[in-house]
């Protein structure tokens, strides 16, 4: 993220079994240099990322914003696994910038 300009001034791991799920993802909550609030996600498979995980993560996202009571202007997550193309569209229309 240094690369890219971004410093965070303090950032947050929120625990998978707090927001009450299963996956093996680390979840941040960060806040920005200009006081934008970010939410990070960080996962890495073996197999690859498919329509089916969109809806996945859409509702963690869904369970952070609620146990947080937050909304967050950006959605950032960072993809160690190769992605099916409909769900790589699918993850930008939905409002995710993905890094691999």
């Amino acid at each position: 993220m240094r690369k890219d300009g971004k410093i965070y001034k303090k950032m947050l791991e929120i625990q998978p079994k707090e927001l009450g799920i299963r996956n093996k993802i680390n979840i941040y909550k960060a806040t920005d240099m200009n006081g934008y609030f970010w939410a990070i996600f960080s996962v890495s498979k073996k197999s690859r990322l498919v329509m089916k995980d969109v809806e996945t993560f859409t509702t963690i996202y869904a369970k952070l914003v609620s146990y947080c009571d937050h909304n967050y202007k950006y959605k950032v997550m960072f993809i160690d696994a190769p992605i099916c193309s409909k769900a790589e569209k699918a993850f930008k229309d939905n409002g995710w910038k993905l890094r691999k």
